[in-house]
């Protein structure tokens, strides 16, 4: 797989979690869901349940109770459990995560982890996103 270079800011940077965001409500049956703004880039699938799940590039996937958001304002939760596990947990898991966060359990924790910066637009990070736009079995 050749290492693509994508363009800080452009329509493609910003779209480009989307690739993983999909994969991961596919895994969650989720029918619901947006991108949100950028700094940091954010996407948010609804449950049902009043709860909504929020993956952003600095702190990897939360859960709460949703208070408000659309794609132009970022979500706002109550009640935050953040599942661990990164920034880019493998989308089979994350399933496994949210049961964990909703219990209380597990790797969640209601301390904000910060993994990267959405200031540094250089460290890789869109390299590992890449490994989610790619076709399966590409």
């Amino acid at each position: 797989m050749a290492i693509r270079h994508v363009d800080p800011y452009s329509d493609e940077w910003l779209r480009h979690p989307v690739f993983y965001v999909r994969q991961v409500v596919a895994e969650l049956g989720a029918s619901q869901w947006w991108e949100g703004p950028c700094d940091p880039r954010e996407c948010t699938v609804l449950l049902g349940d009043g709860h909504a799940l929020v993956w952003d590039e600095e702190s990897g996937w939360r859960l709460g109770r949703f208070v408000s958001g659309d794609p132009a304002r970022h979500t706002e939760l109550t009640s935050i459990r953040y599942l661990g596990g990164g920034l880019l947990p493998r989308p089979e898991r994350v399933p496994a995560a949210l049961a964990d966060a909703r219990a209380g359990v597990g790797a969640s924790s209601a301390w904000r982890p910060c993994y990267r910066s959405y200031r540094n637009c250089r460290d890789g990070f869109d390299v590992a996103l890449d490994y989610y736009a790619q076709p399966v079995g590409a």
